[in-house]
């Protein structure tokens, strides 16, 4: 019984010890706010000097091979990283942040997408839970609703092809913020409404709330109404 219990001390302890450190290490690390350090703006000749770079890359690593460049071209190591952890957030869409606006839970990134063809500008919400909330993701609009509205209706008489779109934000004007129920933040945000194609008839805006906890956790959009359609 005495070597049992000389041996069951030790044993204990090594025990706990390693318990201690696996949950350390288990533990999530927190996760480093992104901030104006990570805005790049991008010189005028970048894109040139990036084609020249990497168009002889294979298809699969030219988006890789752009944002390598971004350091060759003065981008500091922040606005680096943050594009390529867009990237992978995104599903490989490259993304620099040309614009902050510190806002508090939630704040504002404006992002140029230099490889884009069409909507070469777009806006996240940052730093809350989760880190990157996509405002051109059209998927988390509140369509449903605007779907059903009597504006909505009417207008598809006008326009039968008539849906909303991304955005195509300029980087000089910040959503309206406003605090909702229960100390809520509410972003309001405007979509054009187009008759079926990117050069085709605009049919006004549909406009948008994103709904944030006063933690600064995503809640979802709430459809607010429509903008008329241009005077003819």
């Amino acid at each position: 019984m005495r070597k049992a219990f000389r041996f069951s001390v030790p044993l204990c302890i090594v025990g706990c010890i390693i318990g201690a450190v696996t949950s350390t290490l288990a533990a999530p690390k927190p996760t480093a706010k992104v901030g104006a350090s990570a805005v790049w703006q991008l010189p005028e000749q970048f894109m040139a000097g990036a084609h020249t770079a990497c168009d002889k890359s294979p298809p699969s690593g030219f988006a890789e091979c752009v944002i390598n460049q971004m350091a060759k071209a003065g981008a500091s190591y922040n606005a680096v990283g943050f594009t390529r952890e867009l990237y992978k957030q995104s599903g490989s869409d490259v993304g620099i942040m040309t614009g902050f606006q510190a806002v508090g839970p939630v704040d504002f990134a404006w992002i140029t997408y230099p490889l884009r063809a069409n909507t070469n500008y777009g806006l996240l919400f940052i730093n809350g839970q989760p880190p990157f909330v996509n405002v051109e993701d059209l998927k988390l609009l509140d369509r449903k609703t605007m779907e059903q509205s009597p504006q909505f209706k009417d207008l598809k008489f006008q326009f039968p092809k008539v849906d909303v779109w991304p955005g195509d934000r300029d980087g000089k004007t910040w959503p309206n913020s406003q605090t909702g129920p229960n100390g809520r933040i509410q972003f309001t945000v405007g979509y054009p409404l187009i008759n079926g194609c990117h050069a085709c008839a605009r049919a006004g805006s549909a406009i948008f709330t994103w709904n944030f906890t006063a933690q600064g956790k995503f809640l979802g959009t709430t459809f607010v109404g429509m903008t008329a359609p241009p005077l003819q």
